[in-house]
């Protein structure tokens, strides 16, 4: 076996479209910094602390309270964690793991394999694995032959890359806080958690048995949810608060003219219109097909995100192996398409606008664009009403599919492309919008083909044009742009910001000058 610790996996880095260039994150250790207490805007209330909900409501708390088995750089360079090094056996049909020494959770229970075998057994549960259950499903079984080892076991061959991402998402919960994760956190991460004001605030504080040496620097960590971007930016003009997480891409670049430091890292998102197939008109393949033309993807990336992003039709951020810029071209804005569709599809008049549009009220950009689509399908003849909702009544009809159509972005977009599959819209089993059995059955075929694909290059790509194909065909689910997720806007006494692949927020490194 090779130990793939020592092996670089580089990604494509992507020029922000239509703005300067941001600035890049310095390394923590070529600055003197001190500690104290960190203030940090949020725009969202977390859903809860299990971070196999890695859902962008959580991003901000994951990396904080939680540490993975592997660590990506920015450039997607796979990095010991909590394991220390990792081999694929030469048939690539199982991984080995090291685990790291002298590491305890956050309740003073030592971390061993038991808890990677924990944590292992409830992704791989369809009840309680949420967005981990679907990586999961490469995975025959697992084994530890001892306290510092871990084997895991696939169905079958496993590309190398598909492995380590899978590693990566891989976050050991403690087997004693396992059933309670969802309230109470369960982590070996920097920071332990010292209250939370729901709707309001979190306060985690430095955890003093940190296996990282001289981290985290910041004693004290405190997040406020504003309910608006403008009051964040307020808050962090007039001093109240050191940083903005995950603020509007309009805002950064105005505040980055102002002086602020502003940090994109290389995780970003797709924006993706999610359509319900199982309800009202929406069951119907050509009325959904219509929406491939009636997404005006350029007026929805100048209006939502600044321009900040790329224009797309497929849910890939354009550094993934499965992206594919034809298909912009193909699906362009074309209303008299999408008009052709919906005649094709039979409904009646009063059948195509019989429902609502759910928003995100608390998000600027997803109000916009939505008022975008609703113009757009104005002009097609359906005129159709806004569902707005704010804050966690938004999230809790998101995340259980409590909804016909929405405006929700999805992430791992930029890893193996079957990681897509970890989005809610997209889970191929347990799907929470669109149930058991999973009403589009080519497109779990797709992603099961995908994941299979261990040969040669010609046959991994043969997998990937037919997963794009389907995802268009059955068009329950319409990419429209990436844009930066994450956005770090710090003022000039903050230092050691630290990109994270996926865009979470990382406070450990983080102090002031």
């Amino acid at each position: 076996m090779t130990t793939l610790s020592r092996r670089h996996f580089c990604m494509t880095g992507l020029a922000l479209a239509a703005a300067a260039p941001l600035a890049a994150a310095l390394p923590a250790a070529a600055q003197q910094l001190k500690g104290g207490t960190l203030r940090v805007a949020v725009l969202s209330e977390l859903a809860n602390y299990d971070p196999q909900q890695l859902s962008t409501v959580n991003f901000h708390v994951i990396k904080n309270l939680y540490d993975s088995l592997i660590e990506y750089t920015p450039e997607g360079k796979p990095e010991p964690s909590l394991a220390t090094e990792w081999a694929i056996a030469p048939d690539k049909s199982s991984v080995t793991l090291k685990l790291r020494d002298g590491v305890t959770f956050h309740s003073g229970t030592p971390f061993k394999a038991d808890s990677v075998l924990a944590t292992l057994q409830k992704g791989a549960d369809p009840k309680r694995g949420k967005n981990v259950f679907s990586t999961m499903s490469v995975v025959k079984d697992w084994s530890a032959p001892d306290e510092r080892t871990v084997t895991i076991n696939f169905k079958a061959p496993v590309p190398d890359r598909q492995i380590l991402d899978l590693l990566q998402f891989l976050i050991p919960i403690d087997p004693k806080g396992i059933d309670t994760v969802e309230t109470v956190p369960a982590g070996t991460g920097p920071y332990t958690l010292v209250n939370r004001a729901v709707g309001q605030s979190l306060t985690l504080k430095a955890n003093p048995k940190y296996w990282r040496e001289k981290q985290p620097i910041a004693q004290d960590l405190v997040f406020t949810v504003f309910s608006e971007d403008a009051a964040a930016t307020a808050a962090l003009e007039s001093g109240a608060v050191d940083i903005v997480y995950n603020g509007s891409s309009r805002s950064a670049v105005r505040l980055k003219a102002a002086g602020y430091q502003v940090f994109a890292g290389p995780g970003q998102l797709v924006q993706v219109f999610r359509i319900n197939s199982t309800r009202g008109p929406f069951r119907n393949k050509s009325f959904r097909q219509a929406f491939n033309y009636l997404m005006d993807r350029a007026a929805i990336l100048r209006v939502g995100y600044a321009g900040m992003g790329q224009v797309v039709a497929l849910p890939w951020a354009p550094a993934s192996p499965a992206f594919d810029a034809a298909y912009t071209k193909t699906y362009a804005f074309d209303p008299d398409k999408a008009k052709k569709l919906i005649a094709a599809s039979g409904l009646s008049a009063d059948e195509v606008k019989g429902w609502k549009l759910l928003v995100n009220g608390s998000d600027e950009p997803s109000v916009a664009i939505s008022q975008i689509l609703q113009g757009s399908l104005a002009k097609a003849g359906i005129p159709i009403e806004l569902d707005m909702r704010q804050g966690a009544e938004y999230v809790t009809a998101l995340l259980g599919g409590d909804f016909a159509a929405t405006f929700g972005a999805v992430g791992n977009v930029q890893k193996f492309p079957s990681r897509v599959a970890t989005n809610s819209i997209y889970r191929t089993s347990q799907n929470p919008v669109l149930k058991d059995p999973h009403p589009h059955p080519d497109y779990v075929a797709a992603i099961a083909r995908v994941d299979g694909a261990a040969g040669g290059e010609a046959e991994v790509k043969a997998t990937y044009d037919n997963l794009n194909r389907v995802l268009v065909d059955e068009a329950f689910a319409i990419a429209t742009n990436s844009y930066d997720v994450g956005l770090i806007v710090a003022s000039q006494k903050i230092g050691g910001v630290t990109l994270d692949i996926d865009n979470l927020f990382v406070a450990r490194t983080i102090g002031f000058k």
